[in-house]
Parts: structure tokens; C-alpha cells; sequence
């Protein structure tokens, strides 16, 4: 059942980006992000209505509020990321999160991945990173070469490595609480918090942005973004961050179709080795759970 639940929040999140680009044309990049997490709340808070609220303890309240800015945080430099440097240079980079997970959740949540597991993991790992080669002009290792002279590439590597953080605690917080209400409580948290931040990047284009109703255009990619939240939780709890993770970045691929199907883009064919990769990776995990 977790794998439904990743394939859904992989389609989810990769629709959600795909709208979010769409409306993102002449707009602030930071008032857009905060408007998605503010488009979600409403389904969200309908499905609280129907769920339960769990006991909690010391341990949800903990992981909760570690999570947070970590989250916030990683929002920031990731926008940060795509600002400074080109995508080709920064985007590979965040192939190397369920890499980093291996690692970090067995330390946070004591999660041991098997070596089919990992061997899955390294395979959707390094397609995720070849999806974006047919842009790197001067090879397969340029993201890499980038890293001394492009700050995008040091932010996605720091990106990287704190969603596997935040994914991690947000898994010890599903086990002290539930799925559905964490991912509720989580994404309203997030909403208030950031909108500090969002409102203060995005001042000077705030009243054009809502003067000329730009927001509207963030709707439909918050619903989706809710749908992700959910899904992402649900899967969470049913296996090890590591294997959901990563084939939750199938959402890569999806992103790709849309790329080509919504935004005319080229290159297609030369991500397909990228994308069978990602697949051999998915059949591993699948099978070794």
C-alpha cells in the first residue's frame, strides 16, 4: 500500500510544480512558494475534521518543532538555488537525498536499509541525477566541478541533506502521533512561519501580486500540494524513509512529461537512460520490501 501512497505524492508534488512554474511567470518566487502552502490548508483542514485527534507526547512535540525551521530553512535556499545558479549545475544534486537518508534515518528513526534496498536507492539515485545530463554541456561530472565556483550547488547540497533531516523527524513524528495529523498540523506551521519571511523577500511585488490577482494562478497547485502532504505522510508510515523517498522522486520523470507536454521542452530522449535507471531502482525497492 506504500508504494500507492508514493507513487501518488510523486504525482502530486510533480503536477503541483509543474501549475506552480506555470503561474510563477513574472512572479516573486517566495510569495508564490508561501501562496502554494496557503492554497493547501483548506483541504487539509477539511480531512482534520474527520480524523482523530492521537495523544501526544514529548517525542511528537520534539521532532515537530526540530522539523520546522529545519523546513523553512531548506525552502529558503533551495529558491536561493535556483536563483543563483543555472538548474543543469543544482538540480542533480537533489538525487543524493534518499542517498543521505541511508544514513540519517538510521541515526534519527533507527531505520537499516538492506543492500537491495540500497542497491534500489543508488539506482533511483543516480537516474534522478542523470535526468538532468543532456543540459550539462561539458559532462556528467560538471555538477560537481561547479561546486568551487557556483553557491546554487553548495545550497541544493545543503538541500539535500536537510530534507533527509526533516523526512526523518517527520517520520518519528508520525510514529508519536499519526499520519494525517501530522501532515495537517505540520503544513499550517509551516504556512504561518513562513509568511514572515515570504511577505519581507517579496515586499516590493506584494501589491502587484495582489492587486493584479496573480495569486488565483496558485490554487490549483496548492490543492495538489495538500494531496502530497497527505499521501507522502500515509506512505511514511508504512515503510522505511529511505525506499519512500526515493520513489517518491519518481516525481522527477512525471516533471519531465510535463516539461515536454506543458512547456514544449527538448531533450527528451537523452533523459530516457536517467528515467529506465529510476525504474530498475524502483523494481529493486519494490522487491526488497
Amino acid at each position: 500500500m506504500w508504494i500507492l501512497f508514493a507513487l501518488i505524492s510523486a504525482f502530486s508534488l510533480a503536477t503541483s510544480d509543474a501549475l506552480t512554474k506555470k503561474a510563477l511567470e513574472n512572479s516573486n518566487e517566495y510569495l508564490a512558494a508561501w501562496f502554494r502552502f496557503f492554497f493547501s490548508l483548506p483541504l487539509l483542514v477539511i480531512i482534520w475534521l474527520f480524523i482523530p485527534t492521537p495523544e501526544l507526547g514529548r517525542e511528537f512535540y520534539a521532532a515537530f518543532f526540530i522539523a520546522l525551521p529545519v523546513e523553512i530553512v531548506t525552502i529558503v535556499l533551495y529558491i536561493k538555488a535556483l536563483k543563483v545558479s543555472p538548474l543543469s549545475l543544482t538540480l542533480p544534486f537533489l538525487a543524493l537525498t534518499p542517498v543521505f537518508l541511508i544514513f540519517i534515518s538510521y541515526f534519527i528513526v533507527g531505520e537499516v536499509v538492506t543492500p537491495m534496498g540500497g542497491a534500489g536507492i543508488f539506482f533511483i539515485a543516480a537516474g534522478g541525477y542523470m535526468l538532468n545530463i543532456s543540459a550539462i554541456k561539458k559532462g556528467i561530472f560538471e555538477p560537481f566541478k561547479s561546486i568551487t565556483k557556483e553557491k546554487g550547488s553548495i545550497f541544493m547540497i545543503c538541500v539535500a541533506l536537510l530534507y533527509s533531516i526533516t523526512a526523518s523527524f517527520g517520520k518519528k513524528a508520525i510514529e508519536h502521533s499519526s499520519p494525517l495529523f501530522f501532515a495537517i498540523t505540520y503544513f499550517i506551521a509551516l504556512t504561518v512561519f513562513f509568511a514572515p519571511f515570504a511577505f519581507w523577500m517579496g515586499r516590493n511585488e506584494l501589491k502587484s501580486f495582489l492587486r493584479e490577482k496573480k495569486f488565483k494562478g496558485l490554487f490549483l497547485p496548492g490543492i495538489f500540494y495538500a494531496v502530497m502532504a497527505a499521501s507522502h505522510m500515509l506512505a511514511m508510515k508504512l515503510t522505511k524513509v529511505a525506499y519512500m523517498i526515493s520513489v517518491k522522486r519518481l516525481s522527477l520523470i512525471i516533471g519531465i512529461a510535463y516539461g515536454y507536454f506543458l512547456f514544449k521542452e527538448e531533450n527528451i530522449r537523452e533523459r530516457l537512460f536517467g528515467a529506465i535507471l529510476m525504474f530498475i531502482g524502483f523494481v529493486i525497492i519494490v522487491t526488497a520490501s
